[in-house]
């Protein structure tokens, strides 16, 4: 999805609002008061009844848009600007191409779409072999007491993320070298610095029969209690292009990203600055795709 074929598809509010109807209907609409899956559609009122109980559903309820007075073709233009590239978009550069007078109205839109994304790669673990290693990704301080701060780790300057990366083992032909092809990224705040809050992690977002790679931190002694197998590597450069190599390859892009486009992020919304990062970065191979399928995340919230 492109900026023009943005502007053809969905030029106006009842556009937007009849390709929301259609991608909730192909999602499936259910009554949150009977579970009842047939629906009557009434287009004047646009509502759906109940075939049940007759309860009404509307278009917004039950989905991120719920409690949301911007009208659908705002909704779609930001989605539409936070996937149109992998950077992603500021809250200020998205207020200026909206033309909305309220800052703080963007913002919040931004977050409440990348709360959606986070929501739907939460679903789903990481299977078969998967990398592991934390970074430390900067965040805003305060200016006056910036110099101040601690530096290294538990420093007050960045906050430690957790990131996992769902690899396949790939042999070339001609040279019988083996390499590794990246499916699905996970990248989470972690609370502390201690070894129970990295393993919760692991426990909550890893298979049980998976391979897990890492370095010989004193925090990833116990992953084999969470997983099949757990392989460590002496933290080299040869290990950091080889073993680990996604991993690494990620955290390069994130803090090249967070740099680049919002320059520091509070440390209370920095999960969700995740959230929008490994959701593209999952999907990258989708196309024009991609716009339809946040449109669903926020949907299915």
């Amino acid at each position: 999805m492109n900026i023009i074929k943005f502007a053809k598809e969905y030029p106006n509010e009842e556009s937007c609002r009849k390709h929301f109807k259609e991608q909730r209907e192909a999602e499936g609409v259910t009554c949150k008061n009977c579970g009842e899956t047939k629906q009557w559609w009434f287009q004047k009122k646009e509502f759906w009844k109940c075939a049940g109980c007759g309860f009404r559903t509307t278009l917004r309820s039950g989905t991120m848009m719920k409690n949301s007075n911007l009208p659908f073709y705002q909704w779609y233009m930001a989605i539409a600007f936070m996937s149109f590239s992998k950077k992603g978009i500021s809250a200020c550069e998205l207020q200026r191409q909206m033309e909305h007078k309220n800052y703080d109205t963007v913002w919040s839109l931004m977050h409440r779409i990348r709360a959606a994304m986070g929501e739907r790669d939460a679903r789903y673990t990481l299977e078969d072999m998967a990398e592991f290693d934390e970074a430390y990704v900067p965040i805003a301080t305060p200016e006056k007491v910036r110099n101040n701060l601690k530096r290294g780790k538990g420093s007050q300057r960045v906050r430690n993320v957790a990131v996992a990366a769902e690899s396949v083992p790939l042999e070339n032909i001609e040279t019988g070298e083996t390499s590794r092809a990246c499916r699905y990224f996970k990248m989470l705040v972690v609370d502390g610095h201690g070894a129970d809050a990295v393993e919760e992690i692991v426990a909550e977002n890893v298979a049980k029969d998976a391979v897990i790679f890492s370095d010989k931190s004193s925090s990833y002694t116990n992953f084999s209690d969470y997983v099949d197998a757990h392989i460590t590597v002496k933290s080299t450069k040869k290990a950091t292009k080889k073993t680990l190599q996604w991993v690494h390859i990620a955290i390069a892009n994130l803090k090249r990203n967070l740099l680049g486009v919002y320059h520091r992020v509070n440390d209370k919304y920095l999960q969700n600055y995740l959230h929008e990062f490994c959701y593209k970065l999952n999907r990258r191979y989708f196309g024009d795709r991609l716009f339809d399928r946040v449109v669903v995340a926020v949907i299915d919230y």
